[in-house]
């Protein structure tokens, strides 16, 4: 954990210090915030639009290691990931309130570098931070953020409404950050057995910036009004593609098939699975934090996304007999099983 040389403790300045320090810049982007932080709640108007709520807990040990995690882009990635689930609902993110339970082995200046990062991602995607709260926690670094967001009415989009034909799509590129953890774990152990080895990521910025800084799409939300189009379901792949779509599949009460070729793998990604003799499809599978949309859309809507270089089609819904395969390169038909991260079991 980068520390400056002047250590401030936390408990010098109250709670009501604390939070008066940490909030001191903040400057409203949202018309709809009518009240931020400073009363006893916020007061939020969105002006005959719908509400979407999304709640995240990320657990020091559990979901960040701050062992190779800079605390600016754990702010940074803490307030995105929420971000995320608005965007997976077709809405737009407008406001978050982050609350930390923090022991005393962080200094004011630790907790500064974190807000930096908070900041930093309210910025780039226009919410205000409106509220939250601080506590002690006796063990661990504990962050909860809950983002608010807009949508006109009936234009929101949920798991359970795809329907038979549609066309499976996602955005991006799947599997790097799924890598990019395997090679921070490996370069934690390699650590902790000899420290006087230095570490070399020069190679792999690509997969490790997927997972330490990983984005939201905002942009693809912002594509889809632009086409007129809006998806049958959606959702963010946090847990990995066969998990996400097993959600769409159970949701819908439909099967699907997909197509080993189609899912998109960037290079870099490719070329360090090999490295680690791991299967780059088994990584876009299984692996988890990618932070890409997966969505279905009517066949019909395929011409508005063609130019969207940013979404490939990776298959299709059946009708629900016909259960949830892949097919593989080889032609092969295989049932998806979800192997996807779990909090609950070991990492």
């Amino acid at each position: 954990m980068a520390m400056s040389e002047n250590r401030t403790e936390i408990a010098s300045l109250g709670e009501f210090g604390l939070i008066e320090h940490l909030t001191r810049n903040i400057e409203l982007q949202n018309a709809s915030t009518i009240v931020g932080v400073g009363d006893d709640a916020a007061v939020i108007d969105h002006f005959g639009k719908q509400t979407v709520v999304s709640t995240d807990l990320l657990l020091e040990g559990i979901h960040f290691d701050l062992m190779y995690t800079p605390l600016k882009h754990l702010g940074y990635k803490s307030i995105v990931v929420n971000l995320s689930d608005i965007y997976a609902m077709n809405a737009t993110p407008t406001q978050v309130t982050l609350s930390l339970g923090i022991s005393n082995r962080f200094s004011l200046e630790a907790l500064d570098e974190f807000y930096e990062g908070v900041y930093a991602a309210c910025d780039k995607y226009g919410v205000d931070l409106v509220g939250g709260d601080t506590a002690s926690s006796m063990r661990g670094f504990v962050i909860s953020v809950t983002a608010i967001g807009e949508v006109v009415p009936g234009k929101f989009v949920r798991r359970s409404t795809a329907r038979k034909g549609d066309l499976i799509c996602c955005t991006g590129d799947l599997g790097a950050s799924y890598i990019g953890l395997i090679i921070l774990e490996r370069e934690k152990k390699i650590f902790l057995e000899s420290p006087q080895v230095k570490a070399d990521l020069e190679g792999e910025k690509y997969v490790i910036g997927r997972l330490l800084k990983p984005e939201a799409r905002k942009d693809q939300i912002e594509s889809f009004e632009q086409a007129g189009v809006v998806p049958t379901a959606m959702m963010d792949i946090s847990d990995g593609l066969s998990s996400e779509i097993l959600h769409i599949c159970h949701d819908s009460n439909l099967g699907c098939v997909i197509y080993e070729e189609k899912i998109p793998i960037a290079e870099a990604t490719r070329l360090a699975a090999f490295k680690f003799e791991l299967d780059p499809t088994a990584c876009a599978l299984s692996g988890g934090e990618d932070y890409e949309l997966l969505f279905t859309i009517a066949q019909e809507d395929y011409d508005k996304l063609l130019l969207n270089e940013q979404v490939s089609v990776i298959g299709h819904m059946t009708e629900a007999e016909k259960g949830k395969k892949i097919i593989t390169k080889g032609g092969n038909s295989f049932d998806i099983t979800a192997q996807g991260w779990n909090a609950f079991g070991a990492r």
